[in-house]
Parts: structure tokens; sequence; C-alpha cells
């Protein structure tokens, strides 16, 4: 069994001052990704869901901190891991689940699934099934706004499996060489499909990836929304003014399998709860909150009561919407 990674310390991470509003948004937001997919994998296991389902639970903090610092007009792009994304960018959770059980009011109209959704509104260009093809695609985000010559920086999110792909560094060349505005951010949730980053990388420090291309990279606590935006902001500011990509290693961890057909058998039950127990993003927020008398017990008990009512109506919502008509087989078909 591989030994646990661990986070950049406490000590000397970086960390953005959250005001009280800035706290209770981020909670809210990781609570509502968390609950979501808490009701995505029981869906799944009623065989309301099919095909691949692979959820966010434990890595919330990466996308959350991240969508902090973006603006309008900034765009996002992942690979299937890709529910909590939707759910940052601002997609509703109604249409997001609709698309999960393939229907009409999904967000891909009930043909894309939970793997392939996307929301041009919210700057969300897709989750991507096949392994760091997101990456390339997210280099071209980028391109075109240095063509447009407008200050929008691409957030391409991949995992620790994909950083291993010949594209992505041929992305990482072109990116360079043409001072593209993309920060990549490689979520290392340490087994990628199921082997350790230890036993598949020579290099295990995945913000040095990009050293070879003259791309600077940090390492950061993904398991701590505030380390995340403080590395965030440090990005998007060297993206914005021109001086080309950057990459974030997000050290985070996933409490679920792969996928919901991976029972995860390749790592220690005791490794799991170690994280859940002293590292989960959620409940070191809600003890910041509680500590620095943000927010009391009663009020972080309503949050999650309302949380809950959103993704119940999502559920309810989505296995009553009514399935794709057979027409829509034809539709949005390049020939």
């Amino acid at each position: 069994m591989a030994v646990a990674q661990k986070n950049p310390s406490a000590d000397t991470q970086p960390v953005a001052d959250f005001s009280k509003e800035q706290e209770l948004a981020a909670y809210r937001t990781m609570l509502t990704i968390r609950r979501f997919e808490e009701k995505a994998g029981q869906m799944y296991g009623m065989g309301l869901i099919g095909g691949f389902c692979h959820l966010y639970i434990g890595q919330e903090a990466v996308v959350v901190g991240m969508q902090m610092v973006l603006k309008e007009g900034d765009q996002v792009i992942t690979g299937y891991r890709d529910h909590g994304h939707m759910i940052a960018t601002g997609m509703e959770a109604k249409g997001v689940m609709a698309e999960l059980t393939g229907r009409a009011n999904g967000y891909s109209k009930g043909k894309g699934g939970s793997m392939h959704m996307f929301s041009v509104e919210k700057g969300f260009f897709g989750g991507h099934g096949i392994v760091g093809a997101q990456v390339p695609l997210g280099t071209g985000l980028a391109f075109a706004n240095r063509y447009r010559g407008n200050d929008n920086i691409s957030v391409t999110y991949f995992g620790d499996g994909a950083a291993n792909q010949g594209q992505v560094y041929e992305s990482f060349n072109m990116a360079e060489l043409w001072k593209l505005p993309v920060i990549y951010v490689i979520e290392n949730n340490r087994y990628a499909m199921g082997t350790s980053i230890t036993r598949s990388s020579a290099e295990v420090n995945l913000s040095r990836r990009g050293l070879s291309f003259n791309i600077p990279g940090d390492q950061v606590d993904g398991m701590d929304v505030r380390a995340v935006k403080a590395a965030g902001e440090k990005a998007a500011q060297w993206c914005r003014s021109g001086k080309g990509p950057y990459i974030l290693e997000m050290l985070t961890y996933r409490y679920r399998g792969h996928s919901m057909s991976d029972p995860a058998k390749y790592r220690t039950r005791e490794e799991v709860d170690e994280v859940r127990t002293h590292h989960d993003p959620i409940d070191m927020a809600r003890h910041r909150i509680l500590e620095k008398k943000f927010a009391s017990e009663d009020t972080l008990k309503k949050i999650d009561g309302e949380v809950r009512d959103v993704i119940n109506e999502a559920a309810e919502f989505a296995t009553h919407d009514p399935e794709p008509d057979v027409s829509e087989l034809y539709t949005n078909v390049y020939r």
C-alpha cells in the first residue's frame, strides 16, 4: 500500500482571509456539492442513473476556491468527475440531475449524461470522457481569449492520471510558446483510476511538470478552500497580465471509488477515515465559522436543511421530467 501524500503545511501554506460572507458562501456551495453527490450516488444505486458516474465527494474545496477568483467571461473545462464543477459555476441542481437521469430538461437535453454536459451561459465547457482530452480544448479556449485580446482566462482541470498523457505536454508547450492565459489545475486525488501515483509517476510533485516548458507551478492544499483561493488569485493575476500559463497542483482526496463501480480496495479504510476526520474541507470550514462566531450551530443546521431541500427537489424533478423525444436522436449531430 502506497504511503499517503502530505498536504503542504498549514504553517507555510498561504491562505486567503475570508470575510463572514465568503466563508458562509463557500461553505454553502461545498455542502451543496456534497449533498448533490450523495443523492446522485443513491439514485445510481436505485438504477435511476445509467452509464458511468464519478463522484466528487471530498474534493469540493478545489473547484469552490477556484471559482471564487473567476470573473464573467472566464471559462472552465474539466474531465468526467464534473458535477461539482457544474454546481460551482452556478448551474442549477435540477438541470444537472435531470441530465444524469437522461431527461429532456437536462443541460444536454438528456443525451450527455454524467460525463458530457455543458453550459455556455455559465462558462462551463464540459466534462469530457476521454482522459486528458479537455486539456488541449482548454488550451484552445485560452488561445481564443488571446486572439480576441480580452483578459479572460481558461481554467482547465485534470487529474493525476491524466497528467501522464502526451497531449497534456503538447498543450503545455503551445501554451507557453504563445503565452496563453490558462491555469492548469491538476486535481491530484492520489489514485487516478485505481493506481497510486507513486506507482505510476516518476515525478510525483505534479506542480513541477511544466518546468521543462518554463511554466511555473505551485503545490496547494486542495482540502482548504482558503488555500485554493489564495493560489488561484496568484495564478489568475499571472495569466491575466500576459505572462502565459500557470500550473496548480491541488493535493486532494476522493472518499468514494473512481466511479460507482469501483470498490476502491487499493487503499485502506484507515487512510480514508484519517482524511475524513482531520482534513475534510467542509468540516474544516464549519469549525472556522463556529470558532469565528460567523454563525451558530442552529444557523449551520438551517443551511444544511435548505441545501437538502434544494437537492431533494432536484431529484424529484429529475425523476418526473419526461425523457427526450425520439427526434432528439438527430439533433446536434454533425455529418
